[in-house]
């Protein structure tokens, strides 16, 4: 007979061994545990890629084979501007009922822009083309009656000269003739007033449709169906002045203001080198039209047209752009060159460190500081002669954050 169960037996054992199982468990959540901080602080502490802006180091002087070398003696900076642009507006005050065109639309000379109303206009053209109808038909009229006239007077010359009518008589008929025929010319006169009438609405009804001056391109719409266009302002907000922007694409230049100290560097079919803020490594051959004859007083400045020697679609109005004005100079092995040789890079890439300038590469994504010797300093630009070369990536304006070897990320082409 088994034992009675007692109280005893359900007593546990706090000091007794564990067993396999109960040491396994945990060992494996430690580890894991361990595992996951190690993720964690590895994914924090990664190094994040940083956004940055960069510009390709530009050569300064470089020979053209012909035994002269080309150097930059001014750098300035302007904006693509069109010699020839229009807000094309109307000749008369009316409203406007259809608009044909849209912005980056490419137009001809005398193509239909826009329709103002004329149902006023057609009407008075109407009238007066009937009042013109009236005149050529009274015209006629009194043509018929100047013939009448005119026998008349015969019959009466005829019957003073046998002595049967008198003297009074004729004289009446001859009044009578005189008189339509004066009329005859008064009614020709009115005629060609009606004429003259018919025209001045015929020009006000073409006057209702707005063509457009030149060819070109639309960089503006101003107007919609439905608004008052003017071509003098009316003071207020409901008037509009013109229905569009046209552009000739053909007559883009660029218009620099160069400081009239360094003026003297400039002159009329230099060479210029263009570079648009929006495609830095594009170098757009240029050269000097004219040089404006005042200055302004307030910026001393002295303005400058370039021109492109040959156009491109990618240019368009009020662009950003640097230019180079440069020259050429005669190079020889007997004779020492002073032309300043290197790559120029923007003021704001350059920085100190350990009293040295430095400058932040883009290698293979990763910023390297390159230690690089000054040549000299500009306004805007800076000369580098030794310790870079021409196309490399360089930073501008580089974050606090980023340091040498720091991952990064061009924002700009």
């Amino acid at each position: 007979m088994s034992p009675q169960p007692s109280l005893d037996d359900l007593r546990i054992e706090r000091n007794a061994p564990l067993g396999p199982k109960s040491k396994t468990w945990p060992i494996l959540i430690s580890v894991t545990l361990l595992l996951g901080i190690s993720v964690a602080v590895w994914w924090f502490r990664k190094p994040a890629v940083v956004e940055v802006r960069t510009v390709a180091a530009r050569e300064v002087s470089h020979s053209n084979g012909s035994g002269t070398t080309d150097r930059t003696v001014l750098n300035g900076s302007g904006y693509v501007t069109a010699r020839r642009q229009a807000t094309v507006s109307s000749k008369i005050t009316g409203k406007v009922t259809e608009v044909l065109i849209e912005e980056g639309m490419k137009v001809k000379a005398d193509q239909v822009l826009a329709h103002l109303d004329d149902t006023n206009i057609k009407a008075s053209l109407l009238l007066s083309e009937a009042q013109l109808k009236s005149a050529q038909a009274s015209l006629a009229e009194t043509n018929v009656r100047i013939k009448e006239a005119e026998q008349e007077l015969k019959r009466q010359s005829d019957l003073v000269q046998s002595k049967i009518a008198t003297q009074a008589d004729y004289d009446h008929a001859e009044a009578a003739a005189l008189a339509l025929k004066a009329k005859f010319e008064q009614q020709k006169a009115e005629i060609t007033v009606a004429e003259r009438n018919v025209a001045t609405w015929q020009q006000q009804l073409d006057d209702a449709i707005i063509r457009a001056p030149f060819p070109g391109m639309v960089t503006a719409k101003n107007a919609q169906p439905g608004e008052m266009i003017s071509p003098i302002s009316a003071g207020g907000g409901f008037t509009r002045t013109g229905i569009g922007t046209i552009v000739d694409m053909e007559s883009l230049e660029i218009e620099v203001d160069v400081n009239e100290s360094f003026i003297n560097r400039v002159q009329s079919g230099q060479p210029v080198e263009a570079t648009l803020d929006a495609y830095p490594d594009w170098k757009i051959p240029c050269k000097v039209i004219a040089i404006i004859p005042t200055a302004d007083r307030v910026k001393s400045t002295v303005k400058v047209r370039v021109g492109f020697d040959k156009l491109d679609p990618r240019i368009l109005p009020e662009m950003s752009v640097k230019v180079g004005f440069r020259e050429s100079v005669v190079s020889s092995s007997n004779q020492p060159q002073n032309a300043p040789r290197g790559v120029t890079v923007p003021k704001s890439a350059l920085q100190q460190q350990d009293g040295k300038d430095v400058v932040l590469v883009v290698q293979k994504g990763r910023a390297e500081r390159r230690t690089v010797t000054v040549a000299s300093v500009g306004v805007d630009e800076v000369l580098v002669s030794a310790g870079l070369t021409a196309g490399e990536r360089i930073i501008t304006a580089p974050p606090n954050v980023l340091t040498d070897g720091s991952r990064v990320k061009k924002i700009n082409p």
